[in-house]
């Protein structure tokens, strides 16, 4: 994984010569970050579309699978615990194709989808490139490491949807019936939107603590306001871990919980240290 020193590398081409930029060159500087992120979305989308059979039956259909690797670590803690229901069914259900050009699409999106997920850390790093030459050295300074962090934690988090929140929601939804005459069969569509939904919205949530850092330097978020508010945060949690989890074991609800908890500690101590260095760069200015 590189570090933002790597890609500090990149940037000294873009390093600003004392000329102020017309906006003419602005806009052209700006299309030329946007023609480099479309090619790399485009290169991802394109190895993922000649991989597009391995990846739809081994990764977007790898949770509804009983020897999917986060089944099998549940069923093996089922046994642990002696709590059988931990251990997930296999997703009854049927997948459905009902328009003629259904699977060419489907193939299509998977593609752009996951041309869109590997290609976001270097379209977030044009972005930035793009941002930084005006910033000033106290935010640049402020900001480094910006396109590391955020995307280990945008990873984190699609990982953490995909291979815990994921199999856990569709095995419900699938085992779920109102009588076991209906048979569920649902379209191939939705069952792409709600794998995409679950895994993009984790890696979203993911990044607490990149906004704890953004909203607490500009001065709208503060330490103790999260301590004040961490039992109202814990309760809506838990709420959202019950509602992912349906299951009635504590021990699935809490592999949900725990995360986002950590998630929200983290946030806190990020705070907690935009704080302190404000205080100490004030503290400087003052005495000088």
């Amino acid at each position: 994984m590189a570090t933002d020193q790597d890609f500090d590398d990149f940037d000294d081409d873009d390093a600003s010569d004392g000329t102020e930029m017309s906006f003419l060159g602005h806009l052209e500087e700006l299309r030329w970050h946007i023609l480099r992120s479309v090619a790399s979305f485009f290169i991802f989308a394109v190895a993922a579309w000649f991989f597009r059979e391995f990846i739809f039956s081994s990764i977007i259909l790898g949770p509804t699978k009983t020897d999917f690797y986060t089944n099998q670590i549940l069923c093996q803690a089922a046994d642990l615990f002696n709590m059988p229901s931990l251990c997930m069914q296999k997703a009854d259900f049927i997948l459905q194709s009902r328009e003629v050009s259904g699977q060419f699409m489907m193939a299509l999106t998977q593609s752009i989808i996951v041309g869109l997920l590997f290609a976001f850390p270097y379209m977030f790093h044009e972005l930035w490139r793009f941002i930084k030459p005006g910033l000033k050295s106290k935010e640049l300074k402020a900001a480094r490491g910006a396109v590391f962090w955020v995307s280990v934690l945008f990873f984190s988090g699609v990982a953490f949807g995909y291979f815990v929140v994921a199999p856990m929601a569709i095995n419900f939804l699938a085992n779920f019936k109102l009588d076991p005459s209906i048979q569920n069969q649902f379209d191939i569509n939705d069952y792409i939107s709600l794998l995409s939904m679950l895994t993009l919205a984790c890696g979203i949530t993911f990044q607490l603590p990149m906004i704890a850092f953004v909203l607490s330097k500009v001065g709208i978020l503060t330490p103790s306001f999260m301590r004040e508010y961490r039992r109202h945060a814990l309760i809506v949690i838990f709420i959202v871990a019950a509602i992912i989890t349906p299951s009635p074991d504590v021990i699935s609800q809490l592999l949900v919980a725990f995360p986002l908890l950590g998630l929200y500690e983290i946030s806190i101590g990020v705070s907690g240290r935009v704080l302190k260095r404000k205080m100490r760069e004030e503290e400087m200015e003052s005495n000088s």
